[in-house]
């Protein structure tokens, strides 16, 4: 593929922490500039990923607080001078007791003060990449999306996977705010946008609207 066919997002998923948490690596191929999206943990493996793909890693985005997602951000932000950007300040909650959520599921947290907290309409850069920033609660009170409209691809965290949707039973969860971020956020994005979620494999909005059980067009009609 020569450089003018090059797509100009590139992504690669490292399942991280025994939760089995989705970091992604996400880089610009015209700069090479990257960024991870949610490294919970598993810093040596993330570390090896950039390598192995020769990238620049330029900052640490993060879609929420919950300890599989940002548990050791702080710690690989620190290691390699990196801003973290994200999630929604109302997540400050879940990133001040880390380290109580770390002893409970045994996944190494350490509390952090992010860079840059972020707001629904803002934008994220990733080299020449512009990302946008849409505010989705429900899971967690924080929780952003990150959409790259030219590539019709969404970093979804924990709010939808394929075939269910993030659990709203957490402190702070509220599941109709959830319903609605879904509904009203993330399907007018089209169907045609691919999504990678906090866990397990990817899948696209129209297949979430056609077959998902809690969240599909005939679950919401009913």
């Amino acid at each position: 593929m020569t450089e003018a066919n090059l797509p100009p997002l590139r992504a690669a998923i490292i399942p991280v922490t025994p939760l089995q948490q989705n970091c992604t690596l996400l880089w610009c191929t015209r700069t090479n500039k990257a960024a991870f999206v949610d490294p919970g943990g598993d810093l040596d493996r993330l570390k090896a990923a950039a390598e192995q793909h020769g990238v620049e890693l330029e900052k640490i985005l993060l879609t929420h607080g919950h300890i599989d997602h940002c548990g050791e951000a702080g710690t690989l932000a620190k290691e390699l001078g990196l801003p973290i950007e994200g999630p929604h300040e109302a997540d400050r909650f879940w990133i001040s007791r880390l380290e109580d959520d770390g002893r409970n599921y045994g996944v190494a947290g350490k509390v952090f003060e992010p860079d840059r907290w972020l707001g629904d309409g803002e934008t994220v850069t990733v080299g020449d990449l512009v990302l946008d920033v849409i505010h989705c609660p429900g899971h967690t009170p924080g929780h952003v999306v990150f959409y790259h409209a030219p590539s019709k691809l969404a970093i979804v965290g924990d709010v939808l996977f394929q075939g269910s949707i993030g659990r709203t039973d957490f402190p702070m969860g509220n599941h109709q705010d959830l319903l609605d971020a879904i509904t009203h956020k993330l399907w007018p994005l089209g169907g045609d946008t691919t999504f990678l979620p906090g866990h397990g494999p990817p899948s696209t909005f129209a297949h979430e609207r056609a077959n998902n059980p809690f969240v599909g067009d005939r679950a919401m009609a009913g």
